[in-house]
């Protein structure tokens, strides 16, 4: 699962601490370091040894697809509203694997009471509906919905620095929901067919670790052991609960909005209200304080301190220079305004983070490939010891090496079918995207997909190497390049958005590819039914995101808004990237340039540091695009979880072994109460029924004004 630059942190870098730390049981000896010397470490595959692992076909079962389309509507829902609030979008493989583990297991114990079970729950099968859930909530981020997509439309545009030009209308397309269908039909298997040639190597030749996809293939692993089954009924349990308390909480919530902004619980002024004016409140989201369990500490910290930057420092310096840096008295989200350097002074950041990750990762994987290819051959094995000491580990090692390596290699993909899809696909994309984008000429798509195999390698190879995915970054790229190349007069805005959704499908999907491929290898699951889920869960996912994305749409009237409750941040950075594409730095507001200059270099010189100082110091240091977050976004998101962080926290320092393994199950059940709170309310406002009361917080003079005019109104 990968995600915009947010999604990045909480989904790759250390995204899957979580998952980590559920493994409470087998463990493939693949290292060879101080801490496994001497020690003899169980054989995974001989656990399971005695238990018959069907055939590729038979691994695709009709009730793992069943249950994959239940949790890929649920998780599609909570990835939507977290695409169109924040972004933030943490790793929810904890809560897919208990889910569909708790699901099916039900499922088939009620079969096997009733005598008609006719195959048992395995792991090769747990592992499809892992796969088909992620591939089917990854389109909901993946579509575009809160970045690219939603920023071509008008909505969005009214509000940029465009807003007021003659070219503008060249630059929409407002959202409908059958060409949104149509273009992730396109784009979104391309990536599949990308890097399916190259699954040996980077799998059993280079031996890459993906470590999204090694620890949900131990997740999966442990919930198949008896012990493993016994905690995760538990897990399940205390998912059920606080999800259960999460969505009830969000009910009873609702009844304090009624129509009004600043109406609700979700506007307490928690540190008084001068504080709340400059977005320092907590605003009782269990779905951010659960998303703060996921999260690493930096992150949650690194969001805080970007917070105290901007809204603490930054804006209300700048709010003073209004009728000097900026005209006075313009209209609220001008981006000639204060709103200007919000966005902009993010994106200077954003970009230099991007920048210098893009380098680091990509040098990264040209070293490594070529010190791969030049020390190793395809038919390199492990080294292995021969001495007394490490024997029974080598044994195992080996068992596990050997039966995963013929599993893996049994059920092979034909390579002219990977090299004839991705052909006939980018021969229909070049067909029809130009006619759904008219700016997008034949000749860009022909050069994105020229291109695209070679970066869909890199981002595959440097997430096994990092589980760091550059999607958002590659996606960017696309925008300057064919969004400069088209040309603002000829529709360069809208052709540099429509680009950036179709390189972000290709490397996504590629290394999630991969990521999967990895699980696959480690459970013992086909290639062919990883692949074959992957397609399923993809094609799932291009109907189910955009007809969920329609629901919000039809909802809420004011979807997009910067005041709104989903304000759809991103999609506003997006569009102001495609239209620095093609303008250049003629739309900033006076003195905004050389504040940017300053944080971009800045942006570059913290990840610099980061990168040399020792370990134990750099874990410390802030991330600069956490940073980069909280300075666009008018929301205390980061208060709630910073909230999460704490709560795990002490949580570990009473019981760390509990908090290790019933953690991310609660911080799941958080973010799914919340986030399945979307359904009913999406109802509830497309039947016009809205809440009765609105809470509002006054200071203390002016709750006395109206007092006395409402004793006006009664007399």
């Amino acid at each position: 699962m990968a995600v915009e630059s947010t999604l990045e942190l909480g989904n790759n870098d250390e995204r899957m601490k979580s998952d980590e730390n559920l493994l409470i049981s087998e463990r493939s000896a693949v290292e060879d370091d101080d801490t496994t010397k001497g020690k003899v470490i169980e054989s995974v595959e001989m656990t399971f040894k005695d238990i018959e692992i069907r055939s590729w076909n038979e691994q695709l079962t009709i009730r793992a697809f069943v249950v994959s389309v239940v949790l890929g509507v649920m998780f599609s829902f909570i990835v939507m509203k977290l695409s169109l609030t924040t972004g933030i979008i943490p790793s929810l493989n904890v809560a897919a694997g208990l889910l569909g583990f708790f699901f099916v297991k039900t499922w088939t114990k009620v079969l096997e009471q009733c005598g008609m079970l006719k195959h048992p729950f395995t792991r090769q099968e747990n592992t499809v509906i892992q796969t088909c859930v992620v591939a089917t909530s990854g389109i909901a981020f993946s579509g575009g919905f809160g970045s690219y997509l939603f920023g071509m439309s008008d909505v969005v545009a009214s509000q940029t620095s465009d807003s007021d030009s003659p070219t503008r209308y060249m630059n929409i397309k407002n959202p409908s929901l059958g060409w949104i269908i149509g273009f992730l039909f396109v784009v979104s298997f391309i990536g599949l067919c990308s890097v399916v040639p190259l699954r040996k190597i980077m799998i059993i030749d280079f031996k890459l670790i993906y470590p999204s996809g090694t620890a949900t293939a131990h997740l999966i692993n442990s919930f198949h052991t008896s012990k493993g089954a016994k905690l995760a009924k538990q897990q399940v349990k205390a998912l059920g609960k606080f999800f259960s308390f999460s969505f009830l909480w969000s009910f009873f919530q609702w009844f304090f909005v009624s129509d009004e902004s600043e109406c609700g619980f979700q506007n307490f002024p928690t540190f008084g209200l001068k504080a709340k004016e400059n977005m320092f409140y907590f605003d009782f989201s269990t779905m951010y304080v659960g998303v703060g369990m996921i999260c690493p500490y930096i992150i949650n910290v690194s969001l805080l301190f970007g917070m105290i930057l901007s809204w603490g420092i930054m804006w209300p310096l700048i709010e003073k220079k209004e009728g000097h840096w900026f005209e006075a008295g313009l209209k609220p989200g001008s981006f000639h305004g204060i709103q200007g350097y919000r966005v902009f002074t993010a994106i200077a950041i954003i970009l230099g983070d991007g920048l210098y990750n893009f380098v680091k990762v990509l040098g990264n994987t040209g070293v490594g490939l070529y010190g791969q290819l030049k020390a190793k051959k395809s038919d390199t094995v492990l080294p292995v010891a021969t001495n007394g000491e490490n024997q029974e580990n080598v044994q195992a090692t080996s068992f596990d090496d050997q039966r995963r390596k013929q599993m893996f290699i049994k059920d092979q993909i034909p390579t002219w079918l990977a090299v004839g899809g991705y052909l006939a696909i980018a021969a229909i994309a070049t067909v029809t995207l130009p006619h759904i984008f008219h700016p997008l000429e034949w000749y860009y798509v022909v050069i994105i997909y020229i291109f695209a195999p070679a970066l869909a390698f890199c981002n595959a190879y440097g997430c096994g190497l990092t589980d760091w995915s550059l999607a958002s970054t590659y996606g960017k790229l696309a925008i300057f390049v064919i969004g400069a190349w088209a040309g603002k007069s000829q529709g360069g805005v809208l052709a540099g958005l429509a680009a950036c959704g179709v390189m972000m499908n290709i490397v996504s999907t590629a290394s999630d590819l991969m990521s999967d491929f990895k699980t696959g290898y480690l459970t013992l699951a086909s290639p062919r039914s990883m692949f074959v889920s992957q397609v399923i869960g993809t094609a799932m996912g291009c109907v189910i995101a955009p007809c969920v994305f329609w629901v919000f749409y039809s909802a809420f009237p004011n979807l997009g808004q910067q005041d709104s409750e989903y304000p759809a941040p991103y999609a506003t950075v997006y569009r102001n990237l495609a239209i620095l594409g093609v303008e250049g730095f003629g739309a900033l507001p006076k003195n905004c340039l050389n504040i940017c200059y300053g944080l971009f270099a800045a942006a570059i010189f913290i990840n610099v540091v980061r990168d040399t100082v020792p370990k134990k110091w750099g874990r410390f240091i802030p991330i600069p695009m956490a940073i980069a977050i909280p300075f666009y976004i008018q929301q205390p998101f980061a208060i709630d979880m910073c909230v999460g962080s704490l709560i795990l926290f002490i949580w570990e320092k009473r019981n760390k072994a509990k908090a290790d393994a019933f953690g991310p199950a609660v911080a799941s059940g958080l973010i799914c109460g919340e986030g399945l709170w979307s359904v009913p309310k999406s109802v509830l406002a497309l039947t016009k029924v809205n809440p009765p009361i609105c809470m509002r917080f006054f200071a203390r003079g002016a709750n006395l004004k109206v007092d006395d005019f409402l004793k006006t109104l009664s007399r």
